[in-house]
């Protein structure tokens, strides 16, 4: 991660929370319709079982390294352009001070949707 004041990592501390609790309430609430049919006998205990297990294997260790292992600027970036959090949300100056990264991503968002 790049230098930054104490008060833009605080910042990004604070914005890289809020991108993981939506990230991960998105993942858990795929996992509550696993429950919900199980509760509704649509599914085995047995499928039910798995999904959890697919979950755990999947999304869970996904969203751990990339929350836990990744520098903050790149998470937060990354959590704009690919829509957890949006733009009004952040303060100007975290905008401004994670420019690099945010242009990163974007250049690969483009990328993509020309490929």
């Amino acid at each position: 991660m790049r230098k930054y004041p104490k008060h833009i990592k605080r910042l990004l501390a604070e914005f890289m929370a809020k991108a993981y609790e939506r990230d991960l309430r998105r993942a858990l609430a795929e996992l509550d319709q696993a429950f919900t049919e199980w509760r509704n006998s649509r599914i085995s205990s047995a499928d039910l079982s798995r999904r959890i297990d697919d979950y755990e294997k999947g999304p869970s260790r996904d969203l751990f390294k990339l929350y836990n292992d990744s520098p903050h600027d790149m998470v937060v970036a990354h959590a704009l352009v690919t829509g957890i959090l949006r733009r009004d949300e952040l303060p100007a100056e975290l905008l401004e001070a994670i420019a690099v990264p945010l242009s990163f991503y974007q250049s690969l968002e483009t990328r993509v949707e020309t490929d």
